[in-house]
């Protein structure tokens, strides 16, 4: 068995509001199982997050 990650870029425009976005990140986190990598909010006010989930892969014996 190895694991490898899967990465998600999650784009939010700039009418997200602080709370709006944790609650979508705290959503993810609770029933997908995702983690916070990184956060970057650009000047014009676009946020981006990205996510990362461990996937589980088994090989066959």
């Amino acid at each position: 068995m190895y694991s490898s990650w899967e990465i998600r870029e999650v784009p939010l425009p700039k009418k997200v509001t602080r709370r709006e976005a944790k609650q979508l990140l705290t959503e993810l986190a609770e029933y997908g199982r995702w983690e916070l990598v990184r956060t970057r909010i650009y000047p014009n006010g676009v946020k981006r997050m990205w996510v990362k989930k461990r996937i589980h892969k088994v090989e066959r014996t």
